[in-house]
């Protein structure tokens, strides 16, 4: 095994993961409000359920998964409709926190039922039919031009990937808990996550 091998396409894997997940998008809006204000056992579970299931997501794609997502395109428009409808529905309730500051503190977050926080990122994850897309069939069909010895080193890179962004996203947004001190704060930031969840709804009913 050499560099050019083992190191420099788990490298490229690491760098490819980081471009398409680095991105504002529903899962990350969900576990930076979570990671500002909640705690550690609530956070713990979410960024390893989101971890683990890009790392599902990826090996499912560099096994040749890929090829069955793109071939079942009516189930596709099923997760569609329901990921619409789930983030929507979450934008509705983002905004209405949006418009009573009062209401909210720092450790809103800390009342969250460990169960509830594990499956909203469960169906952020698994009902938007852009995670198979774009982890499945892109990442898998990336993996797949690698030679056979690189294929899994870059695997492992984009799993990779994946976990160092979850872990510093959910455990780095405690820095950011001074800033969250007011009130103001909170409604900036869930009208922001009203916005997101909101355009991404409409996107995805809309099939974009």
């Amino acid at each position: 095994m050499t560099f050019s091998t083992t190191l420099l396409p788990a490298l490229t894997g690491l760098a490819t993961g980081l471009a398409l997940i680095v991105a504002i998008g529903s899962q990350n809006a969900f576990v930076l409000r979570l990671g500002i204000s909640g705690r550690r056992r609530t956070v713990l579970p979410v960024v390893l359920v989101c971890a683990l299931s890009d790392a599902v997501l990826i090996t499912a794609g560099a096994v040749g998964v890929g090829a069955v997502v793109e071939s079942a395109p009516a189930a596709l428009v099923v997760v569609r409709v329901l990921g619409a409808l789930f983030l929507l529905t979450y934008g509705v309730l983002a905004a209405r926190s949006a418009l009573r500051p009062s209401a909210m503190t720092p450790d809103d977050g800390a009342s969250v039922p460990i169960g509830v926080a594990v499956t909203t990122a469960l169906a952020l994850t698994w009902l938007n039919p852009h995670v198979y897309l774009d982890t499945v069939v892109f990442l898998g069909s990336v993996a797949n031009q690698q030679g056979a010895d690189e294929r899994w080193w870059w695997v492992g890179g984009a799993i990779a990937a994946s976990v160092v962004w979850f872990f510093a996203l959910g455990f780095g947004a405690r820095l950011l808990r001074p800033v969250f001190a007011r009130p103001r704060s909170w409604q900036v930031l869930d009208a922001l996550i009203a916005v997101v969840m909101v355009t991404l709804g409409i996107r995805m009913a809309l099939g974009a």
